[in-house]
This record gives C-alpha cells, sequence and structure tokens, in this order.
C-alpha cells in the first residue's frame, strides 16, 4: 500500500507530462510541507530556478507566527509575484505539485494572480 508522499508525487509526475516551463511562460511550482510552504519559479528548459519565496524567508518569517497556514501562503504568494515583477516575469504556469487545489495551495496561488502574475 503506498503512502500519502507516494501518491502525491504519482499525482505530481502525472501533472508535470504535461505542464512545462519556458523562457516565456516558466512554472510556477508550490511545496508545501506541514510547518512552512514554499514556491519558486522555473524555466524548465534550462533547469534554473529564476525566483523563489517561502516562509523561511526574513522578510516573511519576522511577520507570521506560523509558517503552516493560509496567512503564511497568502504572505508567500505575494512575495514570489513581487520578485518575479522585478524579474520582468508576468506570465507563469501553475504547477500545484500534486496537491489538491485548495486551502494553502488555492491561497498562494490566489495571492500571486493578485500580485500580478497571470495564470
Amino acid at each position: 500500500m503506498a503512502n500519502r508522499e507516494e501518491l502525491r508525487q504519482a499525482r505530481h509526475a502525472r501533472v508535470r507530462k504535461k505542464v512545462v516551463g519556458t523562457s516565456e511562460r516558466p512554472r510556477l511550482n508550490v511545496y508545501r510541507s506541514l510547518n512552512n510552504i514554499y514556491a519558486q519559479i522555473v524555466d524548465d528548459g534550462v533547469g534554473k530556478t529564476l525566483v523563489s519565496a517561502s516562509t523561511l524567508d526574513p522578510e516573511i518569517k519576522g511577520r507570521i507566527k506560523s509558517g503552516g497556514n493560509v496567512e503564511a501562503a497568502k504572505a508567500v504568494g505575494e512575495l514570489v509575484a513581487k520578485r518575479a515583477q522585478e524579474k520582468g516575469i508576468k506570465q507563469v504556469v501553475f504547477d500545484r505539485g500534486g496537491y489538491i487545489y485548495h486551502g494553502r495551495v488555492k491561497t498562494l496561488a490566489d495571492a500571486a494572480r493578485a500580485g500580478g502574475l497571470e495564470f
């Protein structure tokens, strides 16, 4: 019997067959753990992370009590969008990482959209 993480990784692999980040439209990837949430914008053509943000960043860490809640996800979404705008990235393709589009993942996506990213 497969555990939850193995099932998530299988879903993620299935999604990644179709979702590919290019230099014109990189991939916004989300990873969430119990205590933190991470987002990075990746150009899969060259295999480079262009922008990243997480609840461990000093800008966010001081403002929030817990890194594993919706409030923290919103802060990460806003920060990744701000950093992407600074690098000139406007359009991305969203990669939910095998997670259900709900709760923290949805909040991060909504905050990134509000910050100016299009996906």
